[in-house]
């Protein structure tokens, strides 16, 4: 445990310079007194490692000292090429490039661990985009993507969901983030990081000299925490159902996690055998085609405004199936819950750009594909 953990402060240093002890200590799961033991038992085994004093100090290896350590252990091996994304890496036009690293990669492996390696690279594969839709077209992407990687500012067109329709910001782009087979840009902007949408990225101009990026930004814990901001907003009523048994059951392939925990922590058995429960839901426009994809299978009990929603784009497919073909339709309500849909989404502030457009996201999960 000790000498993997070794290993790992010397990587660490390597790949990240100067750290100081409780940078180490974080990253490395233990306490500092951990960690000024591991540095000296690294100094006496000759390891070029010095602390230096002062609010600036830290531990870092001397200048030029790169470790020889290049074993993987046989996960480690394995993991690496499940990871690949080679559709993400062609958008971004490194599919050559990472097609060659994967070759080196390969090539430097012991024969054991490289027939494990091409095993594991043939029996899996990760399909980024989420199912009714193909990969979105960002034709701006590979622009976008040298300019995070050289920290150059963009000047952009961006047409927005909401208006103002067309703004023209500068921005200094952080990082790109694929969700679903859709690629958004998190970049700095009057002093605050927004997210846009790259498909909706009209022109992009990198100006030549480069931005002071804040080192300290984490790109994988800013894209939660806006997801959950987003989910938050996004689902911003709350409406009271019952629900049929059969529809119940179908939940978990039929609508969100957020909603199907809600119906779950929320469930009381009425008598007839059907279930109330109080479920979030989005603004009333948008839910009511949210809700209406359940089918005769649930009734909406409120808030009045929804329920009333429902009642009248009930009597208007109604009216609209009454027409001349109405004796040709089968008789009786709908039998359940439609088996697909999209969901809508309410606007949002100017300063958010949204991920995507209203009637833009599947109502179903994945999971009720069976694939």
């Amino acid at each position: 445990m000790r000498a993997s953990r070794l290993v790992e402060i010397v990587l660490l240093l390597q790949t990240r310079g100067k750290l100081t002890a409780q940078q180490l200590a974080d990253a490395l799961e233990v306490s500092v007194r951990t960690v000024y033991r591991d540095m000296e038992a690294l100094s006496a085994a000759g390891v070029p490692v010095y602390a230096g004093a002062g609010h600036s100090g830290g531990y870092q290896l001397v200048d030029g000292y790169r470790t020889r350590l290049t074993g993987l252990t046989t996960g480690e091996a394995e993991s690496l090429f499940l990871a690949g994304l080679p559709g993400a890496a062609s958008d971004l036009g490194l599919g050559a490039t990472a097609g060659a690293a994967r070759l080196k990669l390969m090539a430097a492996l012991p024969e054991p661990l490289r027939g494990r390696a091409a095993r594991t690279a043939s029996r899996f594969h990760l399909d980024a985009p989420s199912w009714y839709r193909d990969a979105e077209a960002a034709p701006h992407l590979t622009a976008v993507a040298d300019a995070v990687w050289n920290q150059r500012r963009l000047r952009l067109r961006y047409e927005r969901w909401a208006e103002p329709r067309l703004v023209e910001p500068t921005v200094e782009p952080y990082g790109l983030v694929l969700k679903a087979g859709h690629w958004y840009l998190v970049a700095a902007e009057g002093g605050r990081h927004r997210t846009y949408r790259v498909a909706r990225i009209l022109d992009a101009v990198a100006e030549p000299d480069p931005f002071d990026r804040d080192e300290s930004f984490d790109l994988a814990a800013h894209w939660e925490a806006y997801r959950r901001d987003f989910d938050q907003r996004r689902l911003s009523g709350r409406a009271v159902l019952r629900v049929s048994p059969a529809t119940l059951a179908a939940l978990p392939d039929l609508v969100e996690p957020a909603f199907l925990a809600a119906a779950q922590r929320t469930a009381v058995a009425e008598a007839d055998g059907w279930t109330r429960v109080e479920v979030p839901v989005e603004a009333p426009g948008a839910a009511v085609g949210q809700l209406l994809r359940l089918g005769a299978g649930i009734e909406v009990l409120g808030p009045p405004e929804l329920r009333a929603r429902i009642a009248r784009t009930v009597a208007a497919l109604a009216t609209a199936y009454q027409g001349s073909g109405a004796e040709n339709s089968a008789p009786g309500p709908f039998p359940g819950p439609a088996p697909e849909g999209t969901l809508g989404e309410p606007d949002h502030p100017v300063a958010v750009e949204e991920p995507c457009p209203p009637s833009a996201r599947p109502l179903i999960s994945s999971s009720a594909t069976g694939g």
